[in-house]
């Protein structure tokens, strides 16, 4: 079987909800997502952070997660510094309600495809996150969670159809974004503790 690994990437929170500690947002929807990859099963889950964000990390993990460091927040960083696996997957850190159903769409494609992506729902730019088996492919360009399009990676591609497009998912990015939070899915309990003011 192979060796996979689901990273969080706690990467820059560029809005929170007014009133909010921009601070405390952030944490508090890596937290989510952290405790959502750590119920996956049949894959290894990890941090990664810039240098600056290491006390976030240590913040939000569960004892025992690896924390990887990389110089920059980008998603190619992550995949290009991991070793010891087969196939690995980058999400974004601020999709709190993320289905564990919608990772394991982001990592099937893998049998077959070199790469899968998953667009963050929206018309703006940005996706949820990037799978690769490994080592990563050479063609595989700068991925920034925050700026990407699927497009990007599969004009990147030597075949357009290395490049799979799985099920996109919300990310909170914007007021927007906050009204998707659906009350009756399950989890993303630190999110909703601070939404609701009670932290």
């Amino acid at each position: 079987m192979a060796r996979r690994v689901v990273v969080a990437l706690l990467g820059p929170v560029a809005w929170a909800p007014p009133g909010v500690d921009p601070g405390r947002w952030r944490a508090a929807l890596a937290e989510d997502v952290v405790d959502l990859l750590a119920t996956l099963q049949e894959v290894e889950t990890a941090v990664a952070v810039t240098p600056a964000d290491r006390a976030l990390a240590e913040a939000v993990v569960w004892p025992g997660t690896p924390v990887h460091e990389v110089p920059v927040p980008t998603a190619t960083a992550v995949l290009a510094g991991l070793t010891g696996y087969d196939q690995a997957a980058v999400v974004a850190a601020d999709a709190p309600d993320l289905p564990g159903l919608t990772v394991g769409k982001l990592l099937r494609p893998l049998t077959t495809r070199p790469v899968a992506v998953a667009p963050a729902e929206g018309a703006g730019p940005g996706l949820l996150g990037v799978a690769s088996r490994l080592p990563v492919p050479d063609w595989l360009p700068e991925i920034d969670l925050d700026a990407a399009f699927p497009a990007d990676l599969r004009r990147a591609a030597p075949h357009p159809g290395d490049v799979a497009v799985t099920a996109a998912w919300r990310r909170v990015r914007g007021p927007a974004d906050l009204a998707t939070l659906d009350p009756a899915i399950e989890g993303w309990d630190a999110t909703r503790a601070l939404l609701s003011g009670h932290p």
